[in-house]
């Protein structure tokens, strides 16, 4: 272990006084670093210029979000097809024409069609399939029920679906614009950075599958509240975005081993405290009054079998074995990818950015469960944006997220359409599979580069930052750490594009 400084500071919220004075960053465009992004501006007229001026109102922020806006809609037009009809006619149409979504099925399906109260009243097997509670935490199904509060104006049931899309699907752009305001806020010099989110193919195919949209946007306003050093407000929003779906609660262990590296305790503990007092908000009243319901959704998410879009699926499929052990391994293989992720944490010669491992240890988490639903692409979209933000990485495995994408609905029109087999056998199915997989591990890994080699990080490199979305842990100085540490050099400002260099490891 090296020491990079002789004592142990108190856990402080502020900058060390002995950290170096960081040189002011400046503004990062794109199309001056990124050389898809330059070669893509020649559609509007080429790559930004050194006499063009900022002070359009036509700002980045209101760009992106309409942008964002725009390629939403886009993604509601594709589902047209199953709300015309395909969600409602037979099995196999809403997966032949991709557009299937669980919002409108699971109206009447988890009760909502008949006001039964999500958790307290037990469904009757008729409508639920067996299913005898609502499957989803506390804080997505008060979203879902607002939803069906405001679902007024049905002659019969198949347009009470309709309209309950509809408002949840309004509901989840206002999720939308709010999660791609917090990716821009986030890296205060990079705001074109949320053009990812704005663009992302996936993000417009999947975003009205299912509920994600409320808990990603929560976690990225969490990280918001976190860059602005405000680590309990940050620990509030990630609790309640963990009320709402699980892996939110993931993204403490990056804190704390970053926390730990530069010796931040409070503000850690302000951030877990936070979390734990906002998600024991939500749920225990529910606990205490309907604990059955309340639990269904973690008895389901533990007694699930190996499901879609595994890698388990492949190897239950393969070798003929069920796997009923499934969790057991993932478990295994989530806390060995945790230590090597910790590891990295203490050892690489920079202290990571806090991007970088959330986005590792989500899709850690994606590679080892035992599902994989396409809509769980939404989770690492944002973190993807902030970690490693260059578009042909982004783009090819994004392009790796929408073949995923069109291959679940074929390989379930396979299924689901009897003798005929018309769609995606399981062969292929399986290679979709691997290159949702494949595409995942290929981020994965130029983001480990960037940790491992500081001068490939393109928003170190680009302006000469060190974590603009790490709050407290921004330019703090290295306090414990497991190898050789290397310090900050006080430069002057830098001209966008240079990188501020390491010096020789300290003694």
């Amino acid at each position: 272990m090296t020491r990079a400084h002789p004592e142990h500071p108190h856990a402080r919220t502020a900058a060390s006084p002995s950290a170096p004075a960081a040189a002011v960053p400046s503004a990062v465009h794109p199309t001056e670093h990124d050389e898809v992004a330059a070669g893509a501006s020649e559609v509007i007229g080429g790559p930004r210029g050194r006499r063009s001026s900022g002070g359009s109102w036509w700002s980045p922020l209101r760009v992106i979000v309409l942008v964002a806006l725009g390629m939403y809609a886009l993604g509601m037009v594709q589902k047209m097809p199953c709300f015309d009809g395909s969600w409602f006619s037979g099995q196999t149409a809403q997966y032949v024409h991709a557009c299937y979504s669980d919002i409108p099925h699971l109206y009447n399906g988890r009760g909502f069609a008949d006001g039964f109260l999500p958790y307290f009243d037990r469904i009757p097997d008729r409508i639920s399939g067996g299913m005898e509670y609502l499957e989803y935490p506390v804080l997505t199904g008060a979203f879902m029920q607002l939803a069906a509060r405001l679902t007024i104006g049905g002659e019969n049931l198949q347009q009470e679906e309709q309209i309950y899309w509809l408002v949840n699907a309004g509901l989840l752009m206002v999720c939308a614009a709010i999660l791609v305001v917090c990716v821009v806020r986030t890296h205060r010099n990079r705001p074109w950075d949320g053009m990812f989110v704005a663009l992302a193919p996936a993000l417009a195919l999947t975003a009205t599958i299912n509920w994600d949209l409320l808990a990603v946007a929560l976690t990225a306003a969490g990280m918001l509240l976190w860059s602005r050093s405000r680590p309990f407000a940050a620990g509030i929003l990630l609790g309640l975005a963990t009320a709402a779906k699980l892996y939110p609660a993931l993204l403490l262990g990056p804190l704390l081993v970053l926390c730990w590296r530069a010796w931040r305790w409070r503000a850690f503990g302000y951030a877990a405290g936070g979390a734990a007092l906002a998600w024991a908000c939500v749920n225990v009243p529910v606990m205490l009054f309907a604990f059955d319901g309340w639990a269904k959704f973690y008895a389901f998410s533990q007694e699930r079998p190996v499901d879609f879009g595994s890698l388990w699926l492949i190897l239950q499929q393969r070798t003929g074995h069920s796997f009923d052990d499934a969790n057991t391994y993932a478990m295994i293989l989530m806390a060995v990818g945790c230590a090597g992720i910790a590891a990295l944490a203490l050892c690489a010669p920079r202290r990571p950015r806090l991007a970088q491992l959330a986005f590792l240890v989500i899709a850690l988490f994606v590679l080892t469960n035992k599902v994989y639903s396409p809509q769980y692409v939404l989770w690492l979209i944002p973190l993807a944006a902030l970690a490693r933000p260059r578009w042909r990485d982004f783009l090819i495995w994004q392009a790796c997220e929408v073949l995923y994408f069109l291959g679940i609905w074929m390989y379930l029109a396979y299924t689901g359409s009897g003798d005929k087999h018309q769609g995606l056998p399981p062969e292929g199915y399986q290679l979709v599979i691997l290159a949702h997989l494949l595409g995942t591990l290929y981020l994965c890994g130029m983001i480990v580069r960037d940790a491992l080699f500081p001068e490939h990080d393109p928003v170190r490199r680009d302006d000469g930052s060190d974590d603009p979305g790490g709050g407290v842990l921004d330019r703090a100085p290295d306090v414990f750490l497991l190898g050789p540490a290397r310090t900050l050099q006080e430069q002057p400002a830098t001209r966008p594009g240079t990188y501020v260099r390491w010096g020789s490891p300290t003694p």
